[in-house]
């Protein structure tokens, strides 16, 4: 069932004028790649026996769900602000080297997203299990390159405004874990304003989990 969500009337909102100058856009979303210090998250996570690559999925769209520019969508050609925003995330199958795509509902703590989310991604015999739904955030972590630049393949359709997360392979740097993160937003509804806020809130996230 999908996530409820709340009509905007356009001719209130203050983004509008925006909206509707970068909705006619040949491309309208852009992507920013910035750096992620997870040393201390990298261990924690190790410790407790999760799968890092999920706990980073919870860690992003938890920290994009608490940013309201990220839940920002096109419904049947009107602009709607969804309460929130589940998860999707690509999963490795070791055997065939293919890819599968595994939707999660958003959960509340750590330990019970994990729990769900690893229990999916491995019963899950489907590659696709069918169109994603609008109240997403799609991950896709590529932890073979330590990339500086990532990009999308692109459907060509404008009013798909679903946030994609992507990180890479860490790299140890003056004793510390760095690992690139990217992120792609639909510009009707997020800047590079609202980017800088989601990096901000990950850092604190990573750094404070589990004091």
């Amino acid at each position: 069932m999908a996530n409820s969500y709340q009509i905007i009337d356009e001719k209130t909102w203050k983004r509008a004028m925006h909206c509707m100058v970068f909705r006619n856009s040949v491309e309208p979303a852009f992507c920013v790649t910035f750096e992620l210090d997870i040393t201390d998250f990298y261990k924690k996570i190790r410790a407790q026996g999760y799968s890092f690559t999920i706990a980073m999925v919870y860690a992003v769209c938890r920290c994009a769900n608490e940013i309201e520019e990220f839940r920002y969508r096109f419904v049947d050609g009107q602009v709607v602000l969804f309460d929130k925003i589940d998860t999707a995330f690509t999963y490795l199958d070791q055997d065939t080297e293919l890819f599968k795509v595994v939707n999660v509902p958003m959960l509340e703590t750590m330990q019970e997203y994990v729990e769900l989310a690893t229990k999916a991604a491995r019963e899950q015999t489907e590659y696709f299990t069918g169109p994603l739904g609008n109240d997403v955030f799609q991950c896709s972590p590529m932890p073979w390159v330590t990339y500086t630049h990532i990009s999308h393949t692109n459907a060509g359709k404008k009013d798909n405004a679903t946030p994609l997360f992507d990180w890479g392979k860490y790299v140890e740097r003056d004793g510390r874990l760095i690992m690139p993160v990217s992120v792609q937003a639909h510009h009707s509804f997020v800047d590079g304003l609202h980017i800088g806020r989601f990096a901000e809130r990950l850092q604190k996230f990573v750094e404070e989990y589990g004091v």
